[in-house]
């Protein structure tokens, strides 16, 4: 970091000194003349536009993994429920209870708490419940496909976790702001005094783009709490099914959650 800095700012003296004493020697020309204030925004917008492409880049890429983690979670948790009816009937219920109860917890009480890059204690409850009732099954054809299931299940949840969390720094995010104040300004010092309204119209339209650019940015980092996020839906149908499936031999107050994912008082 420190080399990086020092060796801009010594090739800044550098030309700043070779424009002082070395161009005298080269141009016969006024010492006026050369590159102006427009000759100079062009790389600036140049620069400022990778800037923004390479971060939206980024983002987009941590957003697509929240989706397939959140789409392999509810595969995982489907898997379950699908396994358990190999299981014998005491710990079948069980799983399927349990199976409800973490669907529930994630899409009411975790998926808001992503909102704000948290995670939420409620699903691990039942995540050890599952765990405890795979005890019961061990040593029966079911128990290795119920645990390669659940482990899964829990990749897939330690992932979507991790990407809601940013993924871009925030001073990353306060240097492109900088940046595309500077050259917003600097296109502005260069628009003619008179007869300027297409000037002004397209400095309005760049403007807005890198605007539009920076505030898609800050959205798709984060997956869950922005206009562009990711819905429940994979994890609600999977919570859904599971439902039904428990429900075709027991009744509603047999599950031990309520709709929200909370354990029931005994």
């Amino acid at each position: 970091m420190v080399l990086i800095i020092v060796v801009a700012v010594l090739a800044l003296l550098a030309g700043l000194a070779a424009n002082r004493f070395l161009r005298p020697r080269l141009v016969s020309e006024d010492d006026d003349a050369g590159m102006c204030v427009k000759d100079l925004v062009g790389p600036l917008l140049t620069l400022t536009v990778l800037l923004l492409a390479f971060v939206l880049v980024t983002a987009n890429g941590s957003y697509g993994k929240a989706e397939v983690a959140a789409r392999g979670e509810a595969r995982a948790v489907d898997q379950i429920v699908e396994t358990a009816e190999y299981a014998p009937a005491a710990q079948r219920a069980k799983i399927q209870a349990d199976a409800v109860c973490y669907a529930r917890a994630v899409r009411e009480r975790e998926w808001p708490a992503m909102a704000d890059g948290k995670g939420s204690p409620a699903p691990s409850v039942w995540s050890t419940d599952l765990r405890q009732v795979f005890r019961e099954a061990e040593g029966k054809p079911v128990f290795g496909m119920l645990v390669a299931a659940d482990n899964k299940r829990s990749d897939e949840r330690e992932e979507r976790l991790t990407q809601a969390t940013a993924s871009i720094p925030g001073v990353i995010l306060w240097f492109l702001l900088a940046t595309l104040v500077i050259t917003v300004m600097a296109l502005g010092t260069c628009i003619p005094r008179r007869n300027n309204r297409g000037q002004i119209i397209t400095l309005t339209v760049i403007t807005a783009l890198l605007t539009a650019t920076l505030c898609i940015i800050r959205d798709v980092d984060r997956p869950f709490g922005g206009i562009i996020d990711i819905k429940p839906t994979a994890i609600t149908e999977v919570q859904r099914q599971a439902t039904r499936d428990f429900l075709a031999h027991h009744t509603p107050a047999d599950l031990p959650c309520d709709n929200q994912g909370n354990r029931q008082s005994a």
